[in-house]
């Protein structure tokens, strides 16, 4: 007799074309040199950064951010997005404490990638502009802004276990395959000059392969529990945040295609 699948078994199975896909994109083998590396970088930093707010509205959720304090309905699914906070917003590098996007931009400016844009989008919502206004005045390649839309439309479906799922089939679930990949495909004269980027990318997969892939997973169980609308919902989010993936490392490759074709 066959076992029947679990709710994660079956959302994982549905989700693995499209992570074969992303685990199989030819942008990770097109990233040959420090130039290729720089277009790479100008749109992923915008990844880099929106997934710090996916993670804050997950805080938001599954903790307790107000006083008076009341201990939330998920002890583990808190303790495991605290420990993300802690490591995304404020980890260690170097003896010195800074985000990982911090470090990311950091790393950018280390091979003299392109940094105005994302910084921009910041300096403009520290002025109290809408996010929609802030995206629509900075000149960011169209692949990355659209898929900072697509972050904040899931943020924005207010559905804890939605964001949830986003958050791990879209972001610390597929980290590991992905990076593992970029990292290896990298020249050994890029990992060897390039020591931020570098620790960024190994930092990540250390994490999330070994630590919070795994809590995650059990987040998702956490919140959808035995209701099927959840898990469906859950499984929309998750195949819309790999898609947004996907379309964003085809827009890195067409950049880098038509930089080629102008030389």
């Amino acid at each position: 007799m066959l076992a029947v699948a679990s709710p994660i078994q079956a959302l994982e199975s549905r989700l693995a074309p499209l992570r074969t896909r992303l685990t199989e994109h030819p942008l990770y083998a097109r990233i040959r040199t420090v130039d290729d590396l720089r277009v790479f970088m100008e749109s992923h930093v915008f990844a880099v950064w929106d997934f710090m707010s996916l993670l804050k509205a997950l805080q938001r959720d599954l903790t307790c951010v107000q006083t008076p304090w009341i201990p939330s309905a998920y002890p583990a699914s808190r303790r495991f997005i605290n420990a993300i906070v802690l490591d995304e917003e404020s980890d260690v590098y170097e003896d010195r404490t800074v985000s990982h996007f911090e470090l990311y931009v950091e790393a950018m400016q280390e091979c003299e990638a392109d940094t105005q844009p994302v910084l921009k989008l910041q300096q403009e919502l520290t002025r109290g502009v809408t996010f929609d206004d802030a995206l629509a005045r900075i000149e960011a390649p169209v692949a990355a802004k659209a898929f900072v839309t697509s972050t904040f439309a899931a943020i924005n479906t207010g559905r804890p276990h939605a964001i949830a799922s986003a958050f791990t089939f879209g972001r610390e679930d597929l980290i590991p395959d992905m990076f593992r990949r970029l990292v290896r495909d990298l020249d050994a004269q890029l990992s060897g000059s390039l020591q931020k980027f570098v620790w960024y990318l190994e930092r990540h997969i250390a994490l999330d392969g070994d630590d919070h892939g795994p809590l995650a997973l059990r987040m998702i169980q956490d919140l959808c529990g035995d209701d099927p609308e959840r898990w469906s919902e859950a499984a929309v989010a998750a195949e819309d945040a790999l898609r947004a993936r996907i379309a964003l490392w085809d827009g890195i490759v067409d950049q880098l295609q038509e930089r080629d074709a102008l030389r």
